[in-house]
């Protein structure tokens, strides 16, 4: 099977032993929506926030994404098969910085993983993924510090965070926005962070 994402530019590709290549594709948000769609449709992926909206709507959010320049969305693409949708955010340029004493070097992340597949679970992948993630924000974009914001109800990212080494913070309330391009409720959210050693 031929892989439909090589004709595209990875801002990070990395092999890792046992798993495969991993390339970090910037979204396509004409290409991309209709897997990301089918993802923030699933009720595990119900703390994004997404599941009733229509496709046109979810390429409208990341069309709007797209022409920031403190928010990014990528595809993560293992061995040619779309595996998740990684978001980087410039933490001083979001809601999030309101909850937080924001240093030179942060950068926000939010991870969603594409679901198992008919194979179910699959051991490892969370962790092989985090690490070229890890790779990508902490050398080739050369930042300090991750921090993630992941509900609080969402107990499952709260305690993969935890085993993927972040030290947790405080549990706040991100505000709400309410802008003409932008919409996000008000959430509860448990604030952790990775510190480059």
């Amino acid at each position: 099977m031929s892989d439909p994402y090589t004709s595209r530019r990875a801002v990070h590709e990395q092999e890792v032993d046992g798993f495969g290549t991993v390339r970090i594709l910037p979204l396509d948000v004409a290409a991309d929506t209709p897997a990301v769609h089918g993802w923030v449709r699933e009720e595990r992926a119900s703390f994004w926030g997404m599941e009733d909206l229509t496709e046109d709507q979810v390429a409208g959010i990341y069309g709007h994404m797209d022409t920031l320049d403190t928010h990014h969305a990528f595809l993560l693409v293992r061995d040619g098969e779309p595996v998740g949708l990684l978001q980087t955010y410039e933490p001083e340029a979001d809601r999030v910085s309101e909850c937080y004493d924001v240093r030179p070097g942060d950068i926000g992340v939010h991870l969603l993983l594409a679901p198992a597949g008919p194979g179910g679970a699959r051991p490892g992948w969370t962790g092989a993924l985090a690490r070229v993630i890890t790779s990508y924000v902490m050398v080739t974009l050369d930042r300090r510090r991750v921090v993630v914001d992941p509900d609080v109800r969402n107990e499952k990212a709260v305690a993969l965070f935890q085993r993927l080494g972040f030290e947790p913070g405080p549990a706040v309330v991100l505000p709400e926005v309410d802008l003409p391009d932008v919409h996000l409720p008000e959430k509860k959210a448990q604030l952790a962070f990775l510190t480059r050693r």
